[in-house]
């Protein structure tokens, strides 16, 4: 059990930064680093203000100029400052430093940390509005050879350089706080990062937690919350279940991406990403090398039965991650949403694979009537960048006809738009389709599942069906207890 509280004087539980930032002053067993490149000292700061900071501030530096930067960390291979890879050198060098000069002998109870954040707050031309990497390693009990680590980026959205460095300061406290106060509890944790700061002023939209007291916590769920707690509009996760950040993956590169439920993932599915793949990476502009796939599932599609059934979601996860794919959760129900947000991070082809059925509703007024430009507006915006749908056909079930570009109906007034994005190939079939899987939908796998029925396995990737009967997927209750503990 953690040591943390053994002389901790007894504290009033007070919500504000100087409180936190005493706490831990007053906690003799805390006791770490401070490294911080590209803001100031803004986090540091708070801890020295407070009082008390001689017991807990090992070390407090800013290594701003990068030169000086380079021959304490070393070089980057990208040449870059504000990465992931430098917060992680940062970190790793800063405790081994701990390790190597302070005396356990002297120190048996000490909990070691190092704190590190490296960020680029807003330009003087006020382009880029400015992000950073923050995070902590540390220890929960002096014994502890493995430590914790918890890493986040945020991106700012105030306007000033000084804005950000006091919202930069705070979230460092509370990150600090939450990792020796609040860390049995990481969902209340993230929560916690927003305390005294307004969810308009920054973005949280990467975290990962790692180390023996986080071993139960599963990342894929905390990039759920980020989204569901209107943090960030989208976060992603690797086949690993590490979550990934947005930008570092979409970054100037050529995206195909796939909407869906996956509940379970079909043949269907993956036949319309193997064929559209096929196709997406025979384009002129597209390199296949710098070219990332997506399968996306918005906020809404989770919550289409009420409240976001959690486990639901780790299911669906669990199903795609085993394929090796990339997964994005988005609040984006509308498409061009989904394309502005890639648009943010490359110039590049962007590709959509989607079934008849969603084609049909981009081209239905009634999801647009909340624009000032209506549907033209949305137009505008899907398709003025280099974008383009793969359609996948449908077997209509009453007369058996294959719908495809050429048969679908829209909306009388919508058939000249129509026939605009069709004739300027913005849209193009699928014709190398498995017709024998045609009539597979995930809904009714999901019924037979949740039924016990037989016959579903047939229709579904292969091991697919041993993951979910081995590990009882789609058929248990919700976590609830359970993951109100994470």
């Amino acid at each position: 059990m953690s040591t943390i509280f053994k002389k901790e004087i007894a504290f009033t539980n007070v919500p504000s930064i100087k409180a936190k930032t005493l706490r831990i002053n007053l906690n003799p067993d805390i006791y770490g680093t401070f490294s911080e490149i590209g803001a100031g000292q803004e986090t540091s700061g708070h801890f020295f203000k407070s009082g008390g900071a001689s017991g807990t501030i090992a070390k407090a530096m800013s290594a701003y100029d990068k030169d000086f930067s380079d021959a304490i960390y070393g070089i980057e291979e990208d040449g870059r400052y504000v990465t992931q890879s430098r917060l992680k050198k940062m970190l790793a060098h800063e405790m081994e430093n701990m390790d190597n000069r302070i005396s356990r002998e002297l120190h048996p109870d000490r909990l070691f940390f190092s704190y590190a954040n490296t960020v680029a707050t807003i330009d003087f031309s006020k382009r880029y509005k400015g992000h950073g990497w923050i995070g902590i390693r540390y220890q929960l009990d002096p014994k502890q050879k493995e430590l914790n680590e918890i890493i986040l980026h945020i991106r700012f959205k105030q306007n000033e350089a000084r804005l950000q460095q006091e919202t930069l300061g705070i979230v460092g406290v509370n990150l600090i706080y939450g990792a020796f106060y609040k860390y049995d509890k990481p969902r209340k944790l993230l929560k916690y990062l927003y305390d005294h700061i307004d969810k308009d002023t920054v973005e949280l939209d990467m975290v990962n937690f790692s180390g023996p007291n986080f071993a139960e916590v599963d990342n894929r769920l905390m990039s759920l919350q980020l989204v569901k707690n209107d943090m960030t509009d989208a976060v992603m996760f690797g086949p690993d279940g590490n979550n990934l950040l947005p930008a570092t993956i979409l970054y100037k590169k050529n995206i195909l991406a796939l909407r869906g439920s996956f509940r379970p993932v079909t043949m269907v599915n993956m036949d319309m990403f193997k064929k559209s793949y096929e196709i997406f990476i025979r384009e002129p502009s597209v390199e296949e090398e710098n070219t990332v796939v997506i399968f996306e599932i918005t906020l809404s599609n989770l919550r289409a039965s009420g409240e976001i059934d959690e486990q639901d979601f780790m299911d669906r996860a669990e199903l795609l991650c085993s394929l090796g794919h990339t997964v994005m959760i988005s609040k984006f129900q509308e498409y061009f949403k989904l394309v502005e947000y890639f648009s943010n991070y490359t110039k590049s082809k962007i590709g959509l694979t989607m079934g008849v059925n969603n084609l049909v509703d981009i081209f239905d007024e009634k999801y647009y009537r909340h624009l000032s430009g209506g549907i033209l507006e949305a137009f505008g915006k899907l398709f003025f960048k280099d974008l383009k749908v793969y359609l996948y056909p449908m077997r209509n079930e009453e007369t058996g006809q294959i719908m495809t570009s050429n048969t679908i109906k829209v909306h009388p007034r919508m058939k000249e738009l129509y026939k605009f994005f069709k004739y300027n190939g913005k849209v193009m079939d699928i014709i190398d389709y498995d017709p024998e899987i045609l009539h597979v939908f995930s809904r009714d796998v999901l019924k037979k599942i949740i039924n016990g029925e037989e016959g579903w396995e047939s229709v579904l990737p292969e091991g697919i069906a041993e993951i979910i009967k081995k590990k009882k997927l789609f058929i248990r209750k919700p976590l609830e207890e359970e993951q109100e503990k994470v």
